[in-house]
């Protein structure tokens, strides 16, 4: 299970066992959701949170984060992703301390 990204509490990750499309999992303290990405031409359009069974879902309270994080930083988990389920090689685990606006 790679962890790729921390930010103010989320954790950001793949299960090893994933399939496409592509998507991420996170986590928060004792929830966790699947976020489904959206792409039109190229271009993110939207995201989707989707519950994973036998979690619970992310507190509302968090969504804004988590949207504003995947709208600056999908490219980079959908590099991470073809990096970890393609190529085979494990990615960085990288800690984001700055608030993103």
């Amino acid at each position: 299970m790679p962890k790729i990204y921390e930010y103010f509490g989320l954790i950001f990750f793949f299960y090893s066992n994933d399939h496409e499309p592509i998507h991420v999992h996170v986590g928060y303290s004792e929830y966790e959701s699947k976020i489904l990405f959206n792409y039109e031409k190229g271009a993110l359009i939207s995201i989707k949170f989707i519950e994973v069974s036998g979690k619970k879902p992310i507190p509302l309270s968090k969504h804004k984060d988590i949207i504003e994080f995947i709208k600056a930083y999908n490219a980079h988990i959908v590099y991470k992703w073809t990096q970890f389920f393609i190529y085979k090689q494990k990615p960085l685990n990288e800690k984001i301390t700055k608030k993103i606006k």
